[in-house]
């Protein structure tokens, strides 16, 4: 599960209107505190804030070491500029001039308050399938429990005619849900709980879904049927896995104490968080309920793999016995042993939880080798977090090896200790390597290693 903010490369962030706020934030304000007695209105606001973690909102509209939610954070993409909007209670920057049933009408159907549908980078397909209960506690932690910042964000710089927002009437009939169908568990109040957590508010199909030649996600919800959560297609940089039951791409071999773990800090025994998912972590996940997060989890493991019939992953220590007994005769064992075993190992195994292991990793499985390649020329992360305080860094080797070097040792990883993944080759690499020098992530590469 990722944040909102990966759909960016897919529309634009949403702007919910930076001019005409029309109601002053007082009278707004006034109206929520007004309608409850102080007890409920702060356990409104108690639930809006924890809801707001739920759907991840921070991720987008906040940036680092910025108020909370006056957004800002720029995207540059190949459509033109965008940027995130201001949503705090500010009546002319903000959100403060919607009211209740215009806030609803945003989050869950795609209508800001002059009529303009949002860019569906605010996920209100997912958010469509949210409670009025939950939707009411957003709005009045939004309007009483955020602080109002009053800097208006500047305009997105879209090129013609993908600036133009009427297409998305067509988009937003066609593809976003008209009621609210998530949570279907039965009898089972935790599967539904952990249903409704993940295709509504957490919008967790938004990346690790596929979609459609209109950049719809082809499911959203499990009732949809094997696509959903199957593996999205790449966004912003990096390709989202599969949270269904597959073995080896999958969540197969995790149980659900894993993915609560991960959840919380990021980091288990088979993998560790990168790119987006970190967000989604810090802001979001990191600070669900225990029984939340075990809902979550009940839920992933209830989803039947997408492949059933695919191979099962088994380690083979054929690679491991090599690289110990000093052959480095395989293309980019070398360079694997020079920049990778002292962390990783060479049996592949890492030291979970600090390292990560690479031997039948999910992402180094992935059909898609652009999240490896893209960790090898970036490096990576690991966040601390609140349960897992201590924060670890893989630096990244755009710089010390050039596109051959990083394609043989990217292949040795996903053909070695059973993970028998298809190698890559050098065009995919300078691909990747292109996508990021843009933003400044990776410099140019020098000379090989080996």
């Amino acid at each position: 599960m990722k944040g909102g903010h990966l759909l960016t490369l897919l529309f634009g962030l949403a702007i919910w209107g930076t001019g005409g706020a029309g109601a002053a934030n007082g009278a707004v304000v006034g109206a929520v505190g007004g309608a409850e007695d102080a007890a409920t209105l702060q356990a409104d606001i108690a639930a809006g804030e924890y809801m707001a973690r739920a759907a991840d909102c921070s991720a987008c509209h906040t940036m680092p070491g910025g108020r909370p939610f006056a957004g800002g954070m720029v995207f540059r993409l190949p459509m033109g500029t965008i940027r995130a909007s201001n949503i705090t209670p500010d009546p002319k920057a903000g959100i403060g001039g919607y009211s209740e049933a215009e806030f609803a009408r945003a989050v869950r159907q795609g209508v800001r308050r002059d009529g303009a549908t949002l860019y569906p980078a605010m996920p209100y397909p997912s958010y469509a399938h949210m409670t009025d209960a939950d939707v009411h506690a957003l709005y009045v932690y939004f309007m009483k429990g955020v602080a109002p910042v009053a800097v208006p964000v500047a305009a997105n710089d879209i090129v013609w005619p993908l600036s133009m927002r009427w297409p998305l009437v067509g988009w937003r009939m066609l593809f976003a849900p008209s009621g609210a169908r998530a949570g279907q568990g039965g009898t089972d109040p935790q599967l539904a709980r952990g249903a409704y957590l993940v295709e509504g508010p957490g919008h967790c199909g938004a990346c690790h879904t596929p979609r459609g030649v209109a950049m719809q996600e082809k499911a959203l919800t499990a009732a949809d049927g094997p696509l959903y959560l199957s593996g999205g297609s790449a966004v912003d940089g990096w390709n989202p896995v599969s949270l269904r039951g597959e073995a080896r791409e999958g969540l197969g071999r995790w149980s659900e104490e894993d993915i609560v773990a991960f959840l919380q800090t990021g980091r288990v025994t088979h993998a560790a968080a990168f790119g987006g998912m970190t967000d989604a972590i810090r802001h979001g996940t990191q600070h669900l309920t225990a029984d939340d997060l075990h809902a979550i989890a009940h839920y992933l493991k209830s989803l039947s793999p997408a492949q059933p019939l695919a191979r099962a992953w088994r380690y083979d220590a054929t690679a491991g016995h090599s690289l110990h007994d000093g052959n480095l005769s395989a293309r980019g064992a070398r360079a694997y042993v020079d920049n990778c075993a002292a962390c990783h190992r060479t049996d592949g195994r890492g030291y979970p939880t600090t390292f990560p292991p690479l031997a039948g990793n999910p992402v180094v499985m992935d059909a898609s080798a652009t999240s490896l390649i893209r960790i090898v020329l970036t490096g990576s992360v690991l966040r601390a977090t609140r349960q897992a305080p201590s924060a670890f860094v893989m630096p990244g080797f755009a710089a010390r090896m050039d596109d051959r070097a990083v394609a043989d040792v990217v292949s040795f990883i996903r053909q070695s200790w059973g993970n028998e993944a298809s190698p890559v080759s050098t065009a995919q690499v300078a691909e990747v390597r292109r996508s990021i020098s843009g933003d400044g992530d990776a410099p140019p590469a020098h000379q090989p290693l080996n």
